[in-house]
Order: C-alpha cells, then sequence, then structure tokens
C-alpha cells in the first residue's frame, strides 16, 4: 500500500531465533539473504517496519532439549545450569551486535529517540536491546552495566519463570494476572537499579502484585512491550481494566501483541483467526487508555500469528483493516510509531 505508515514495534523475538538457529550464518542470512521465521531485513523494509524492541530471552529448557539439543552443554540435565543461562544471553547480545557490525551500516543499535529517528531518516534498521526475564542478573549482577554499556534500555524483569526477582507469572487460560507474590527485594532493587539508569520498565509478564509493585516505585511511565485487553482475551498475561487504568496514570503505554492466544476470546492457539481480533483490542485499548497511550508489540519471531498476518511481508492487511474500522490516518500514525517516540523520549534522558 502506498500510504503505509512507518512502523516501530514494541518487542520481537529475532535475536532468540537466531541463537537457536542451525543456520551456517543466520546473521548473513538476515541482512542479505532469507530467513526463515518472520522477520529479515528485506521483508522489513519492503514494509516499512523500521525497527523496535529486540529482546534477549532465555527460552524454556524444555524447548531448547526437545528442538535444539545442540545448543545445550548436556540435554541430560533437567535445567540450564548457570552458566548457560549467562551464556545464552550474552550470546543474543553478541548477536545484536554482528548485526550491526556486519550490515555495512544498514542496521544501528540505538540508545535514543534522536538515534531511532536518524535511522529512520537514513532508511536503517533501528536495533534497541530489551531483556525479557532477567535471570542472568540474578547470577552475575554486574552484567547490568555491561549489557547497559552495549546500548541495553529496557527490561522485563520477570518472564513465567520463579526467579530471584519475582514469581513470574504462568497460569492456564481462564486466569485472571493475580497468579502469585509480587517483587521479591532483590526485584525491587532490580527495578530502582534500572529506573535511575533511564531504562524502560516492562510489565508484560509481571502477576498483578508485581505490576502494582512496579507502578508504586517505578516513578516514570510504565509500558507493557507485548499485552493486550483482559477483558476480551481472559489469558493472565493480558491486563485488566484496573491494570489499564495504572499505566495511564503513569502515562505509560500498551503494545498490542498479535499472537492468537492472547487475542482470541477463547484464548485457542487457532492461526484462523481473523485480523478484527486485534483491532478489537486496539479499539478497547483506546478506549480505556487514550490515543496516546496505544501501539504495536507484534511478539514476531516469538507467538503464533493469525494466517492473514504470516509475516512481516502482510503488516499492511492489517494497517488496512485499521482504515476499514476507521481509524484516523493520524491516530495509525501514533500506534504506528509515535506513542512508541513519545514515551521511550521521556524515559531515555
Amino acid at each position: 500500500m502506498n500510504n503505509q505508515p512507518i512502523i516501530f514495534d514494541g518487542h520481537n523475538d529475532l535475536l532468540t531465533r537466531l541463537w537457536l538457529s542451525s543456520a551456517d550464518d543466520p546473521v548473513h542470512d538476515f541482512i542479505y539473504g532469507t530467513l526463515p521465521g518472520h522477520l529479515d531485513l528485506k521483508r522489513c523494509r519492503r514494509a516499512r517496519w523500521m525497527g523496535g524492541l529486540f529482546s534477549i530471552f532465555l527460552p524454556p529448557y524444555a524447548y531448547v532439549k526437545n528442538n535444539h539439543p545442540d545448543k545445550l552443554a548436556n540435554p541430560q540435565n533437567t535445567d540450564f545450569t548457570p552458566q548457560e543461562i549467562v551464556d545464552i544471553c550474552c550470546a543474543q547480545l553478541q548477536l545484536a551486535k554482528a548485526l550491526q557490525a556486519r550490515s555495512d551500516g544498514q542496521i544501528q543499535i540505538c540508545t535514543s529517540v534522536a538515534q531511532i529517528k536518524a535511522c529512520q531518516q537514513n532508511q536503517q534498521l533501528a536495533i534497541m536491546l530489551h531483556v525479557e526475564g532477567a535471570e542472568f542478573l540474578a547470577i552475575q549482577p554486574e552484567l547490568l552495566d555491561t549489557f547497559y554499556a552495549a546500548g541495553l534500555r529496557s527490561i522485563g524483569p520477570l518472564w513465567n519463570r520463579k526467579s530471584l526477582f519475582g514469581d513470574g507469572l504462568n497460569a492456564s487460560f481462564p486466569h485472571s494476572p493475580d497468579t502469585g507474590s509480587g517483587l521479591t527485594e532483590a526485584g525491587k532493587d532490580l527495578i530502582l537499579a534500572c529506573r535511575d539508569k533511564h531504562m524502560l520498565i516492562d510489565v508484560s509478564h509481571m502477576n498483578e502484585r508485581a505490576f502494582w509493585d512496579t507502578l508504586e516505585i517505578a516513578d516514570q511511565s510504565i509500558v507493557a512491550t507485548h499485552s493486550n485487553a483482559h477483558a476480551l482475551c481472559a489469558q493472565a498475561r493480558n491486563l485488566t481494566d484496573q491494570q489499564l487504568a495504572g499505566i495511564k496514570q503513569s502515562g505509560g503505554l500498551v503494545g498490542v501483541n498479535f499472537d492468537v492466544a492472547f487475542i482470541r476470546a477463547d484464548g485457542q492457539r487457532n492461526t484462523q483467526t481473523s485480523l478484527d481480533v486485534i483491532v478489537d483490542h486496539l479499539a478497547y485499548l483506546i478506549d480505556h487508555l487514550g490515543e496516546d497511550h496505544v501501539g504495536f508489540g507484534s511478539d514476531f519471531d516469538g507467538c503464533l500469528l493469525p494466517d492473514e498476518l504470516s509475516d512481516i511481508s502482510q503488516i499492511s492487511k492489517l494497517i488496512e483493516r485499521m482504515q476499514q474500522r476507521h481509524f484516523s490516518d493520524a491516530l495509525i500514525e501514533k500506534i504506528t510509531s509515535k506513542n512508541w517516540f513519545r514515551v521511550l523520549g521521556e524515559i531515555w534522558q
């Protein structure tokens, strides 16, 4: 479509997919060729997908053991060793650096909105580094400074697993977000350390008590990078109206996740799902948050997409569906990029 807006995306798992890849050189394939999955540079450019928050993520051990046992030192183990946890996250950081170093200036790691907008002007892909689940920092806390120096500016301290920082969030469908205790003292200390570094703090994988703990102490706009409306899909990871009100009061943002299990009313992993369901979540969040507090948080390369939106090359279909639902051009631009630029500009000082 000729009037396709630029897209800045709140969440993807490309770096984890590169780490898991069995290709001889997945970094080269992403930049210069075709990479299996939802994203590669050529498709991103055609879709005007100019970057976003790229997650550094420790996949579930059972998934790695069953699908990629070659990535493990000893596949007979029942969980990652502490050193494996650190090594896996450090390897994904190195992959991000390699994307930049080997791209002939086509990809840049960014730490400010000014740098992101410069990438937009220069038709470069903008990578903002994000940590999804900070378990490696429980093992080597000093790595926060190391990753920050390398460009890390966003963190989701918890994932689904219990850790030093809190219980995480894991429950069968349907369920409320109230699945356990809140942040531990170590979790609160991590939130404060990241706040003092002017980092984005992501609540997408926090249970309800940890969510409210974070809002109480963070003293900045709070973001759910890839979450949806609990009222429309009762996954524990989706946000209640009360949580939405808390995010709105903080000045934050919710990035809508495209994963079918988190948009469908029945919570099923069924790819025969209309894109109208994503638009339903966008409309609901706009009603509750206001049009300045909603964006995309696709979860590309980490989710199961509707058939109509099989990868980034099909994103224009979602934009068209938003237009058909009478989203104005100005509102679409806010959702696809401008709202993210606002909140990041407020935090990344």
